[in-house]
Protein backbone atom coordinates (compact mmCIF):
# COMPACT_ATOMS: atom_id res chain seq x y z
CA UNK A 1 0.00 0.00 0.00
CA UNK A 2 1.15 3.11 -0.95
CA UNK A 3 0.57 6.04 1.51
CA UNK A 4 2.03 9.40 1.54
CA UNK A 5 1.90 10.99 5.37
CA UNK A 6 1.59 14.90 4.28
CA UNK A 7 2.57 17.54 6.59
CA UNK A 8 3.42 20.99 4.79
CA UNK A 9 4.21 23.39 7.58
CA UNK A 10 6.02 20.41 9.35
CA UNK A 11 3.99 21.67 12.48
CA UNK A 12 4.53 17.74 14.37
CA UNK A 13 7.29 16.66 12.44
CA UNK A 14 8.13 14.05 15.56
CA UNK A 15 5.12 12.69 15.39
CA UNK A 16 5.07 12.08 11.40
CA UNK A 17 8.89 10.61 11.90
CA UNK A 18 7.70 8.00 14.04
CA UNK A 19 4.32 7.23 12.29
CA UNK A 20 5.99 7.10 9.01
CA UNK A 21 8.57 5.08 10.71
CA UNK A 22 6.09 2.32 12.53
CA UNK A 23 4.13 2.23 9.15
CA UNK A 24 6.77 1.26 7.25
CA UNK A 25 7.87 -1.58 9.47
CA UNK A 26 4.31 -2.67 9.21
CA UNK A 27 4.66 -2.95 5.35
CA UNK A 28 3.39 0.33 3.87
CA UNK A 29 5.32 2.32 1.13
CA UNK A 30 5.34 5.36 2.94
CA UNK A 31 6.42 9.11 1.92
CA UNK A 32 6.33 12.01 4.93
CA UNK A 33 5.70 14.69 2.22
CA UNK A 34 6.99 17.90 4.43
CA UNK A 35 8.39 21.16 4.44
CA UNK A 36 11.85 22.17 6.20
CA UNK A 37 11.38 22.11 10.14
CA UNK A 38 13.07 25.12 10.67
CA UNK A 39 14.30 24.78 14.41
CA UNK A 40 16.28 21.73 15.00
CA UNK A 41 17.84 18.72 12.93
CA UNK A 42 15.46 15.82 12.68
CA UNK A 43 16.34 11.89 12.74
CA UNK A 44 16.92 10.50 9.69
CA UNK A 45 14.39 8.77 7.75
CA UNK A 46 14.36 5.42 8.41
CA UNK A 47 12.05 2.96 5.92
CA UNK A 48 10.28 5.62 4.62
CA UNK A 49 11.11 8.49 2.19
CA UNK A 50 11.26 11.93 3.64
CA UNK A 51 10.76 14.71 1.14
CA UNK A 52 10.51 18.90 2.03
CA UNK A 53 8.89 19.69 -0.98
CA UNK A 54 6.81 22.36 0.53
CA UNK A 55 7.50 26.12 1.55
CA UNK A 56 11.12 26.02 0.05
CA UNK A 57 12.03 29.52 0.66
CA UNK A 58 9.82 30.73 3.73
CA UNK A 59 10.64 27.57 5.90
CA UNK A 60 14.58 28.26 5.24
CA UNK A 61 14.93 31.93 5.61
CA UNK A 62 12.95 32.26 8.60
CA UNK A 63 12.39 31.07 12.43
CA UNK A 64 9.22 32.92 14.21
CA UNK A 65 9.47 36.09 12.22
CA UNK A 66 6.48 36.83 11.38
CA UNK A 67 8.04 38.35 7.84
CA UNK A 68 7.68 35.03 6.85
CA UNK A 69 4.23 34.60 6.77
CA UNK A 70 3.22 36.97 3.16
CA UNK A 71 5.65 34.69 1.55
CA UNK A 72 4.55 31.85 2.90
CA UNK A 73 0.77 32.34 2.20
CA UNK A 74 2.00 32.92 -1.66
CA UNK A 75 3.80 29.30 -1.51
CA UNK A 76 0.49 27.68 0.19
CA UNK A 77 -0.73 28.05 -3.72
CA UNK A 78 1.93 25.32 -4.79
CA UNK A 79 1.01 23.37 -1.70
CA UNK A 80 -2.66 23.08 -2.67
CA UNK A 81 -1.24 22.22 -6.21
CA UNK A 82 0.81 19.97 -5.13
CA UNK A 83 -1.50 17.66 -2.48
CA UNK A 84 -4.33 17.99 -5.64
CA UNK A 85 -1.50 16.01 -7.78
CA UNK A 86 -0.72 13.69 -5.53
CA UNK A 87 -2.43 9.94 -6.28
CA UNK A 88 -1.35 7.25 -3.58
CA UNK A 89 -3.52 5.00 -2.44
CA UNK A 90 -4.17 7.07 0.89
CA UNK A 91 -3.07 10.64 1.35
CA UNK A 92 -2.89 11.41 5.11
CA UNK A 93 -3.25 14.46 6.17
CA UNK A 94 -1.54 15.69 9.56
CA UNK A 95 -1.85 19.43 9.20
CA UNK A 96 -3.45 22.14 6.90
CA UNK A 97 -1.84 25.72 6.92
CA UNK A 98 -4.35 27.83 5.36
CA UNK A 99 -8.30 26.28 5.39
CA UNK A 100 -9.41 29.03 3.25
CA UNK A 101 -7.42 27.86 0.45
CA UNK A 102 -7.50 24.14 0.79
CA UNK A 103 -10.84 23.66 1.04
CA UNK A 104 -11.03 24.04 -2.41
CA UNK A 105 -8.53 21.59 -2.76
CA UNK A 106 -9.41 18.97 -5.54
CA UNK A 107 -8.20 15.72 -3.85
CA UNK A 108 -7.53 12.94 -6.49
CA UNK A 109 -7.16 10.21 -3.57
CA UNK A 110 -8.91 8.56 -0.46
CA UNK A 111 -8.12 10.94 2.35
CA UNK A 112 -7.49 10.64 5.88
CA UNK A 113 -7.17 13.76 8.16
CA UNK A 114 -6.08 13.68 11.81
CA UNK A 115 -7.32 16.45 14.42
CA UNK A 116 -4.25 17.49 16.14
CA UNK A 117 -5.99 20.32 17.42
CA UNK A 118 -9.64 20.55 17.08
CA UNK A 119 -10.38 23.55 15.34
CA UNK A 120 -6.73 24.87 15.72
CA UNK A 121 -6.45 28.28 17.21
CA UNK A 122 -6.06 30.60 14.86
CA UNK A 123 -9.36 29.78 12.97
CA UNK A 124 -10.99 28.04 15.57
CA UNK A 125 -13.82 30.96 15.52
CA UNK A 126 -14.96 29.86 12.01
CA UNK A 127 -16.34 26.87 12.69
CA UNK A 128 -18.33 26.77 9.18
CA UNK A 129 -15.15 26.67 7.36
CA UNK A 130 -13.63 24.10 9.44
CA UNK A 131 -17.23 21.79 8.97
CA UNK A 132 -16.58 21.82 5.39
CA UNK A 133 -13.29 21.24 5.02
CA UNK A 134 -12.97 18.39 7.38
CA UNK A 135 -16.13 16.77 5.75
CA UNK A 136 -14.01 16.78 2.79
CA UNK A 137 -11.93 13.73 3.95
CA UNK A 138 -12.89 10.37 3.81
CA UNK A 139 -11.77 9.70 7.75
CA UNK A 140 -10.80 11.92 9.94
CA UNK A 141 -8.73 10.59 13.36
CA UNK A 142 -8.40 12.03 16.60
CA UNK A 143 -6.82 11.01 19.42
CA UNK A 144 -8.95 10.68 22.09
CA UNK A 145 -13.13 10.09 23.23
CA UNK A 146 -13.25 14.02 24.33
CA UNK A 147 -11.89 14.91 20.98
CA UNK A 148 -14.14 12.71 19.25
CA UNK A 149 -17.44 14.16 20.84
CA UNK A 150 -16.03 17.90 20.10
CA UNK A 151 -16.09 16.76 16.15
CA UNK A 152 -19.52 15.07 16.55
CA UNK A 153 -21.07 18.35 17.10
CA UNK A 154 -19.85 19.40 14.05
CA UNK A 155 -21.58 16.59 12.46
CA UNK A 156 -18.31 14.49 12.55
CA UNK A 157 -17.65 10.88 13.33
CA UNK A 158 -13.86 10.38 13.62
CA UNK A 159 -11.90 7.42 14.18
CA UNK A 160 -10.14 7.44 17.70
CA UNK A 161 -6.32 6.04 17.80
CA UNK A 162 -4.67 7.13 20.99
CA UNK A 163 -1.36 9.37 20.58
CA UNK A 164 1.42 6.90 21.40
CA UNK A 165 4.40 7.71 23.58
CA UNK A 166 7.20 8.92 22.33
CA UNK A 167 10.33 6.51 22.76
CA UNK A 168 12.86 7.93 25.58
CA UNK A 169 16.46 6.48 26.62
CA UNK A 170 15.72 8.66 30.01
CA UNK A 171 16.80 6.82 33.09
CA UNK A 172 15.41 8.28 36.22
CA UNK A 173 18.13 10.66 38.79
CA UNK A 174 15.69 12.75 39.93
CA UNK A 175 15.98 14.03 43.33
CA UNK A 176 12.38 13.65 44.56
CA UNK A 177 11.44 17.28 44.43
CA UNK A 178 11.60 18.12 40.85
CA UNK A 179 8.62 19.88 38.52
CA UNK A 180 9.27 19.71 34.87
CA UNK A 181 7.38 21.83 32.69
CA UNK A 182 7.93 20.53 28.96
CA UNK A 183 7.76 21.62 25.32
CA UNK A 184 7.27 24.84 23.20
CA UNK A 185 6.17 27.44 25.74
CA UNK A 186 3.22 29.27 24.49
CA UNK A 187 0.61 31.24 26.23
CA UNK A 188 -2.30 28.47 26.49
CA UNK A 189 0.27 26.19 28.25
CA UNK A 190 -0.08 27.75 31.88
CA UNK A 191 3.58 28.04 32.61
CA UNK A 192 2.82 31.46 35.10
CA UNK A 193 0.52 28.60 37.22
CA UNK A 194 3.38 26.20 37.10
CA UNK A 195 5.34 28.61 38.45
CA UNK A 196 2.86 29.58 40.81
CA UNK A 197 2.85 25.78 42.38
CA UNK A 198 6.56 25.73 42.50
CA UNK A 199 6.15 29.14 44.93
CA UNK A 200 3.25 27.38 47.22
CA UNK A 201 5.71 24.25 47.76
CA UNK A 202 8.54 25.08 49.73
CA UNK A 203 10.63 22.76 48.99
CA UNK A 204 10.28 22.16 45.42
CA UNK A 205 11.87 23.58 41.97
CA UNK A 206 10.90 23.99 38.83
CA UNK A 207 12.48 22.59 35.34
CA UNK A 208 11.40 24.18 32.50
CA UNK A 209 12.45 22.70 29.05
CA UNK A 210 11.66 24.29 25.59
CA UNK A 211 12.00 26.87 23.23
CA UNK A 212 9.91 29.94 24.17
CA UNK A 213 7.16 31.22 21.75
CA UNK A 214 6.12 34.36 23.99
CA UNK A 215 7.82 36.87 25.56
CA UNK A 216 8.59 35.32 29.34
CA UNK A 217 8.61 38.63 30.85
CA UNK A 218 8.73 38.63 34.82
CA UNK A 219 8.53 34.38 34.69
CA UNK A 220 12.44 34.62 34.48
CA UNK A 221 12.72 36.07 37.51
CA UNK A 222 10.67 32.90 39.52
CA UNK A 223 13.05 31.55 42.06
CA UNK A 224 14.44 27.54 42.54
CA UNK A 225 13.49 27.73 38.72
CA UNK A 226 16.17 26.25 35.80
CA UNK A 227 15.73 27.44 32.50
CA UNK A 228 16.85 25.00 29.65
CA UNK A 229 15.55 27.35 26.74
CA UNK A 230 15.58 26.09 22.97
CA UNK A 231 15.08 23.49 20.92
CA UNK A 232 16.54 20.36 23.05
CA UNK A 233 18.73 17.75 21.32
CA UNK A 234 17.34 14.08 22.05
CA UNK A 235 20.37 14.24 24.40
CA UNK A 236 19.34 16.59 25.97
CA UNK A 237 15.28 15.97 26.48
CA UNK A 238 16.32 12.84 28.01
CA UNK A 239 18.27 14.32 30.30
CA UNK A 240 15.37 16.62 31.25
CA UNK A 241 12.94 13.70 31.48
CA UNK A 242 15.55 11.96 33.73
CA UNK A 243 15.98 14.45 36.12
CA UNK A 244 12.11 15.16 36.52
CA UNK A 245 9.65 14.01 39.34
CA UNK A 246 6.62 15.10 38.23
CA UNK A 247 5.89 17.01 34.87
CA UNK A 248 2.99 19.73 35.12
CA UNK A 249 0.65 20.67 31.94
CA UNK A 250 -1.47 23.43 33.49
CA UNK A 251 -2.89 24.14 30.23
CA UNK A 252 -6.32 25.80 29.03
CA UNK A 253 -8.85 24.76 26.63
CA UNK A 254 -7.10 24.89 23.35
CA UNK A 255 -5.82 21.52 22.28
CA UNK A 256 -7.19 17.41 22.00
CA UNK A 257 -3.71 15.78 23.19
CA UNK A 258 -0.19 17.16 24.21
CA UNK A 259 2.94 15.71 22.49
CA UNK A 260 4.95 17.08 25.80
CA UNK A 261 2.75 14.98 27.79
CA UNK A 262 3.36 12.21 25.56
CA UNK A 263 7.07 12.37 26.05
CA UNK A 264 7.04 12.68 29.89
CA UNK A 265 4.77 9.41 29.72
CA UNK A 266 7.41 8.06 27.28
CA UNK A 267 9.91 8.71 29.91
CA UNK A 268 8.57 6.80 32.51
CA UNK A 269 7.35 10.68 34.42
CA UNK A 270 3.85 10.86 35.88
CA UNK A 271 2.09 14.05 35.07
CA UNK A 272 -0.31 16.63 37.20
CA UNK A 273 -2.77 18.24 34.25
CA UNK A 274 -5.94 20.43 34.07
CA UNK A 275 -8.75 18.24 32.46
CA UNK A 276 -8.77 19.72 29.39
CA UNK A 277 -9.05 18.42 25.58
CA UNK A 278 -8.27 15.31 25.87
CA UNK A 279 -5.11 15.88 28.51
CA UNK A 280 -6.98 13.45 31.05
CA UNK A 281 -7.40 10.11 29.13
CA UNK A 282 -4.01 8.68 29.39
CA UNK A 283 -3.39 10.07 32.61
CA UNK A 284 -6.93 8.83 34.26
CA UNK A 285 -6.50 5.57 32.16
CA UNK A 286 -3.17 4.73 32.92
CA UNK A 287 -3.36 6.04 36.98
CA UNK A 288 -0.04 8.19 35.41
CA UNK A 289 -0.67 11.05 38.02
CA UNK A 290 -3.23 13.26 38.52
CA UNK A 291 -6.04 15.27 36.95
CA UNK A 292 -7.50 18.12 38.25
CA UNK A 293 -10.27 21.10 37.00
CA UNK A 294 -9.21 23.27 34.39
CA UNK A 295 -8.18 26.89 36.31
CA UNK A 296 -8.44 25.40 40.10
CA UNK A 297 -4.79 26.45 41.31
CA UNK A 298 -5.20 25.11 44.89
CA UNK A 299 -6.23 21.37 43.37
CA UNK A 300 -3.37 21.58 41.33
CA UNK A 301 -1.11 22.76 44.09
CA UNK A 302 -2.28 19.88 46.45
CA UNK A 303 -2.20 17.27 43.69
CA UNK A 304 1.80 18.12 43.00
CA UNK A 305 2.04 18.09 46.52
CA UNK A 306 0.92 14.73 46.81
CA UNK A 307 2.81 13.30 44.28
CA UNK A 308 6.22 14.71 45.39
CA UNK A 309 5.62 14.46 49.40
CA UNK A 310 3.85 10.63 49.68
CA UNK A 311 6.02 7.46 48.22
CA UNK A 312 3.44 5.55 47.60
CA UNK A 313 1.35 7.77 45.47
CA UNK A 314 4.58 8.47 43.48
CA UNK A 315 5.69 4.75 42.60
CA UNK A 316 1.89 4.06 41.82
CA UNK A 317 1.72 6.58 39.28
CA UNK A 318 4.91 5.56 37.92
CA UNK A 319 3.78 2.14 37.24
CA UNK A 320 1.02 4.11 35.67
CA UNK A 321 3.35 5.85 32.85
CA UNK A 322 5.22 2.49 32.52
CA UNK A 323 2.02 0.99 31.85
CA UNK A 324 1.33 3.32 29.17
CA UNK A 325 4.53 3.57 28.10
CA UNK A 326 3.99 -0.34 26.78
CA UNK A 327 0.77 0.07 25.90
CA UNK A 328 0.62 3.08 24.07
CA UNK A 329 2.95 2.04 21.06
CA UNK A 330 4.12 3.46 17.56
CA UNK A 331 3.93 -0.22 16.18
CA UNK A 332 -0.03 -0.54 17.58
CA UNK A 333 -0.98 3.53 16.12
CA UNK A 334 0.51 2.04 12.89
CA UNK A 335 -1.82 -0.91 12.88
CA UNK A 336 -5.04 0.83 13.87
CA UNK A 337 -4.20 3.54 10.91
CA UNK A 338 -3.11 0.56 8.34
CA UNK A 339 -6.82 -1.08 9.24
CA UNK A 340 -8.25 2.45 8.51
CA UNK A 341 -6.48 2.89 4.92
CA UNK A 342 -7.76 -0.37 4.09
CA UNK A 343 -11.37 0.77 4.43
CA UNK A 344 -10.42 2.98 1.62
CA UNK A 345 -7.86 1.49 -0.53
Amino acid sequence: MRVVIADPPAYTPWYDHELAEALARSGADVELATSRFRFADLPPAKGYRRVERFYPLSSRLFRRSRARLPLKATEHLGVAASLARMNPDVLHLQWLALPQVDVRVPFRAPTVFTAHDLLPRRTAEKRELWSRLLHRFDRVVVHTERGREALVELGIDPVVISHPVYPSEAVSSDDGQTILALGVIRPYKGLADAVEVVQRLPDARLLVAGDPAMDLGELRDAPRTEWRLGYLTPLELDRALSAATVAIFPYKAELDQSGALLQALGAGVPAVAYDVGGLAEPISHYGAGRVVPAGDMDALTEATRELLADEDVLRGARAGAQRARTELTWDAAAESHLALYRELA
